[in-house]
């Protein structure tokens, strides 16, 4: 096979924001991916995001920002709500017109598709079952699922990323248990059209002990739908259709006109999330030919609001390392990992301060967070608090630009 650095070639397993941000950069540098995904086609859907600098800088290098483009507006509004309907003015961080760049999902991965030139290979319905290395290479078999076919080829390196559940992290690094449940659910979609009695751009949040409502507003779109809620038994979850789970974390209180639309709109929506919340949490993300990234690796969850910009940055870096060391594959390896690992390990941490504002764990963080959201009203305050919240050391890590040259 071509030495790494050389012009080599690599499969990359995923054809999400992970996978297409590497197999952008890998071609840039004249590598060859070929890129493989489960699903029959490129999915089209997606929910709430946000890009932070991290992202901003790396999507801006690949070419793709202006594509990516921008959805906060200085006329969204948002608004914390009750179950009776009842509004009162609130903030979003993740809206302001400076900052970070509310998105959904497919927004990014239409800008990252853009740039992958078109005689780069996709294989949609694919699979790997089987991947064994040598010195030379990593000989990966792989299983057309729509044609029921299989082929054995070699690569210089294989890439996973196959997010949370990944398959190349189970053929490559073992049945160990890297997940790390945090004990939430979420359910997602996006809504066709405004929240009842509200216009396209307002957005909401219902805030209960162990459990939210988020309605994530977007200047030019309808809101973005999230649930989320604690619970003890992650297993009992899935054991029932999502809606049902997600009524009964939500009951047994009468849910009002507001929440009984949105739970509605949910159940119907044709295209839903349901998962509960984890992290992975790996001692090492390459081993031999083989790398992880993105969700696949790290899963920094969505309380962390960095799963794209993390993906995009660990795909721009990993081509750079390649580029840096040529023909010493495990040097780049190791150097892109000593680089993005103090950074991931930043971002898991700020996941458990993220949740206590998308999701009170109990009545005392509830009232924490209602203060917070008090003093947010209070006329020249609201501005001063959101600008001290985006330079604040959370926000200022998630603009840290790791994939930097």
């Amino acid at each position: 096979m071509t030495n790494a650095g050389k012009g080599g070639r690599a499969l990359v397993v995923g054809l999400g924001i992970a996978g297409i941000a590497t197999a952008v950069r890998l071609r840039q540098i004249g590598w060859e991916p070929v890129l493989v995904e489960r699903a029959p086609a490129r999915r089209s859907g997606g929910y709430f995001i946000v890009l932070f600098g991290a992202g901003i800088a790396s999507a801006r290098r690949l070419g793709v920002l202006d594509h990516i483009g921008n959805r906060a507006g200085a006329h969204v509004a948002t608004y914390e709500v009750d179950r009776a309907g009842r509004r009162r003015p609130s903030m979003n961080p993740f809206t302001m017109a400076v900052g970070p760049r509310p998105l959904l999902r497919g927004d990014v991965e239409r800008g990252l598709f853009t740039a992958l030139p078109d005689d780069v290979e996709i294989r949609y319905s694919t699979v790997p079952t089987r991947i064994t290395q040598d010195e030379r290479a990593a000989e990966v078999t792989l299983h057309d699922t729509a044609a029921g076919t299989t082929v054995t080829e070699r690569f210089d390196l294989v890439v996973g990323a196959d997010g949370m559940r990944s398959t190349v992290r189970g053929l490559v690094f073992g049945s160990e248990e890297y997940l790390h449940p945090l004990n939430y659910m979420i359910g997602a979609t996006v809504l066709d059209g405004p929240v009842d009695g509200f216009g396209l751009s307002d957005g909401l949040i219902l805030a209960e002990p162990g459990r939210s409502m988020w309605a994530f507003p977007f200047a030019d779109h309808a809101p973005s739908l999230l649930f989320s809620y604690r619970t003890g038994d992650i297993d009992a979850e899935f054991t029932r259709p999502p809606i049902e789970s997600i009524r009964r974390a939500f009951g047994p209180e009468p849910t009002g006109a507001l929440l009984e639309g949105l739970l509605t709109r949910y159940e119907q929506a044709p295209d839903a999330l349901f998962d509960s919340v984890q992290q992975v949490k790996m001692p090492r993300w390459h081993r031999g030919r083989v790398v992880l990234i993105g969700d696949s690796a790290w899963c920094v969850t969505l309380y962390a609001g960095m799963g794209a910009s993390s993906g995009i940055a660990g795909g721009e870096l990993l081509g750079t390392m390649l580029e840096r060391h040529p023909g010493d594959l495990p040097g780049a390896l190791r150097a892109w990992e000593a680089r993005m690992r103090p950074f991931i390990d930043v971002q898991q941490d700020s996941a458990l301060t993220g949740r206590r504002m998308f999701t009170p764990q109990d009545r005392r963080e509830l009232l924490l967070r209602a203060g917070m959201m008090r003093l947010m009203r209070v006329p020249g305050v609201g501005k001063t608090m959101g600008r001290i919240m985006l330079n604040s050391k959370d926000m200022r890590a998630k603009n840290v630009d790791v994939a930097a040259p």
